[in-house]
């Protein structure tokens, strides 16, 4: 007799009475379906290897699968029987609410355990937190520690770092994964924004970054010890060198080298020239700042026999260490330009990165100079103008001077004479203007250093040539 099937096919029963029951079983027994094919493979989870860290913590021994997890009831208590301080309790079994701190969200799970259970206690064979190892508790130390150490430092922008010990942070981390805590914020964070907040409650008006910050401070757990690192300030400006003789930096006395103390040679000094742009430029600033040192960096430089004129030569000053930041530039300019009277003036002092000393290092700016210079030439001054206005457009090859062998890479560069102009012929002397391109040898320009610049103008000439003064005329950096 057939049958009716709840899907409406009708099935004929075989000759021998019994059903084939794989033709319509619903397993799929009879087709190439494999009901398990799409079933993934779960991989084997490797055991932790924590059991020997945390198997003392009852009477008898137990595997890292038997410690109770939190923040269920269990692990909250079992957390505070190994002796977990109030903010690492709040840390890893409490629910924080925002603005809450962590200690106080400790406090409050401690006493809904100990509600739970009176009876519940620390263990008596632990000796301090096991999570902070108390550096929690010492938070009041600490706080008063870094405050300390930035009094009498204006600063507003204060960047924190923290050093553990390796294994220190490993263990807690550990720890924290055998409670399924692993959710919870990890100890060097949570330290850090509580060390933040204690500090901001002593020393008021400073914040808290990441990125360029006024000062650094470094914590080191396992001393407690407090290390501060005072970030640089930097200055821009531009100086105009109005007298002749002055290097552009500090430089050593040739006989002793710049040794404390200096020799006779240097009156005790230590410099070769009592006066540069950087000395003239740097004293009064770090005197004002309080800074330790200071260091130049100017775009480009000029010999000492060369005065810059025009606008001036871009440069940065920076002030190592300095206990104040905010400083009156304009009455640090007529300070300095006063006390350096005729021999330097600063103008558009103000502040700056060390991001401009790369830009100013860096930048490949043409410059603009006077030069006399006297030629027993022996050319009537129209000729002269004309052999000089020649050199005009010109590709330079200039080996390495003599004058700068000692330390400058013997090669050959090339440079552009952009333009010259303002050609004057008196007698014997000759004076002009030029522009060329950055990293020019001008003098060399003129005498041609025995034929290693080419062309000059005492090649064109066709006579001896030799620099009476030169002037840095302009910069055209902007």
């Amino acid at each position: 007799m057939a049958r009716i099937l709840a899907c409406g096919d009708i099935v004929e029963p075989d000759s021998d009475g019994d059903d084939d029951w794989t033709k319509y079983a619903d397993t799929g027994y009879e087709s190439s379906y494999d009901p398990w094919a799409d079933m993934v493979i779960a991989e084997e989870v490797e055991e932790d290897d924590f059991e020997d860290e945390f198997e003392d913590y009852e009477e008898d021994r137990v595997s890292i699968r038997e410690i109770p997890r939190c923040p269920a009831p269990a692990g909250i208590d079992h957390a505070i029987r190994m002796g977990t301080c109030d903010h690492c309790l709040g840390r890893i079994a409490g629910v924080r609410i925002a603005g809450d701190p962590l200690d106080m969200v400790g406090e409050r799970v401690r006493t809904q355990a100990l509600e739970r259970d009176p009876d519940l206690k620390v263990d008596d064979n632990v000796d301090c937190c096991p999570f902070c190892e108390d550096l929690f508790l010492d938070l009041d130390l600490i706080s008063n520690r870094i405050a300390r150490s930035i009094e009498g430092i204006e600063c507003s922008k204060i960047q924190l770092g923290i050093h553990f010990a390796k294994d220190q942070i490993a263990a807690e981390e550990a720890l924290r994964s055998s409670i399924a805590a692993t959710g919870s914020g990890p100890l060097k964070a949570t330290l850090s924004d509580a060390i933040q907040s204690a500090v901001a409650n002593k020393v008021p008006g400073i914040s808290w970054v990441k990125e360029r910050p006024e000062v650094m401070i470094l914590f080191d757990t396992l001393t407690l010890g407090v290390n501060v690192d005072i970030r640089a300030m930097f200055l821009y400006g531009r100086y105009r060198k109005l007298e002749r003789g002055i290097p552009q930096t500090r430089w050593p006395c040739r006989a002793c080298r710049g040794r404390e103390g200096g020799c006779d040679s240097c009156n005790g000094t230590g410099l070769q020239y009592p006066n540069s742009i950087q000395s003239l430029v740097c004293e009064p600033l770090v005197e004002l700042a309080q800074a330790k040192s200071d260091a130049f960096h100017g775009m480009g430089r000029e010999d000492i026999d060369v005065r810059c004129v025009g606008n001036g030569r871009p440069f940065v000053a920076e002030l190592k260490s300095p206990n104040r930041r905010t400083l009156d530039l304009e009455k640090l300019m007529k300070q300095i330009n006063k006390a350096a009277e005729n021999k330097i003036e600063v103008v558009g002092l103000r502040y700056s990165n060390r991001a401009e000393v790369s830009r100013i290092k860096e930048t490949k700016a043409e410059k603009s100079y006077t030069i006399r210079f006297t030629c027993e030439h022996g050319l009537d001054e129209d000729e002269v103008s004309t052999r000089i206005q020649s050199l005009s457009g010109q590709i330079l090859e200039q080996q390495t001077p003599q004058r700068v062998s000692h330390r400058r890479a013997d090669k050959v560069r090339k440079r552009k004479v952009i333009s010259i102009d303002n050609i004057q012929v008196d007698d014997g002397e000759v004076e002009f203007d030029v522009r060329c391109e950055s990293g020019t040898y001008v003098k060399e320009l003129v005498h041609s250093d025995e034929g290693r610049t080419n062309p000059s103008i005492a090649g064109v000439l066709e006579a001896d040539c030799e620099v009476i003064w030169l002037d840095v005329k302009d910069i055209h950096a902007d």
